[in-house]
């Protein structure tokens, strides 16, 4: 009995082996240049076929270039190990201050129904819109699919943005984008660049209009733990939903600061 438990426990061991090794074999291969990729295409259209993806996403895939644009500022994102004070600078802050306090006198309606429906308070809203896109001047004009698809197929980062594909495709399903769609570098779409993933998580309408972006933002940062009236500098309980929109700190810290400032709470000099 025991020499029998051995071999039969080698033979599931053998088995399991075989299994990963077929599929590894099946699944697309990351590359590090565009030679590949258009195999990687064909290869992952079949596994985004077997997966439910319909045909005209995949045609969609099929034309996606391989950007090497994309692959250019993934590389080379430099600002985030500025200072405080340096990356503020170079954002063009006390412009984004400025213009927000005018913003959120102007839309005081649609900045106190969004608070009044998810709890963030209009600062560190106007803070990522005029952050993200300069309040929608900036979107981006990379095809958000060819973008998207070349992350994926890139060794640096395949997992997270294999993910954002399949999100992609699904809302090129549903027609909620096209695989026309323009973006920035990364692949992020609308007033506040949102990500595919997070479009099909918190979306809540067309990111290209500034209400529908504002509280697609909104939702987000609720869904990530915000307590309405609590507070969101570094060390408050709402920080953590900050963090959880953008992973760099200093871009983190730039947002709390500016909200705060266009909330009215603290000068444009105060760091």
């Amino acid at each position: 009995m025991i020499r029998g438990g051995r071999f039969f426990a080698a033979m599931l061991v053998t088995m399991t082996v075989v299994v990963s090794t077929v599929g590894q074999a099946d699944a697309a291969q990351c590359g590090n240049g565009p030679g590949g990729f258009e195999t990687w295409k064909r290869e992952f259209s079949e596994e985004a076929r077997a997966k439910g993806i319909g045909a005209s996403a995949l045609a969609g895939l099929m034309q996606a270039n391989y950007a090497s644009a994309t692959i250019a500022a993934d590389r080379s994102q430099r600002s985030f190990g500025l200072s405080l004070d340096q990356f503020l600078a170079k954002r063009g802050a006390s412009t984004i201050i400025a213009r927000g306090r005018s913003l959120k006198q102007s839309q005081a309606a649609l900045f106190a129904s969004i608070e009044q429906r998810y709890g963030v308070p209009p600062g560190p809203l106007i803070a990522i819109w005029g952050m993200e896109t300069g309040f929608g001047s900036q979107r981006g004009n990379q095809n958000m699919l060819s973008s998207i698809a070349t992350l994926a197929y890139d060794c640096r980062r395949p997992e997270f943005f294999t993910e954002q594909l399949y999100a992609a495709l699904k809302l090129i399903d549903r027609g909620a984008l096209s695989a026309g769609t323009r973006g920035s570098m990364h692949g992020e779409v609308g007033q506040t660049q949102f990500m595919p993933k997070n479009i099909l998580a918190y979306g809540t309408g067309n990111l290209d209009v500034a209400a529908s972006a504002l509280s697609s933002t909104a939702n987000f940062l609720k869904a990530n733990g915000w307590r309405a009236g609590a507070g969101y500098q570094p060390g408050e309980p709402n920080f953590a939903a900050i963090e959880a929109w953008n992973a760099a700190q200093v871009y983190q810290k730039a947002i709390a600061l500016m909200g705060r400032q266009i909330d009215g709470g603290g000068q444009a000099s105060e760091r």
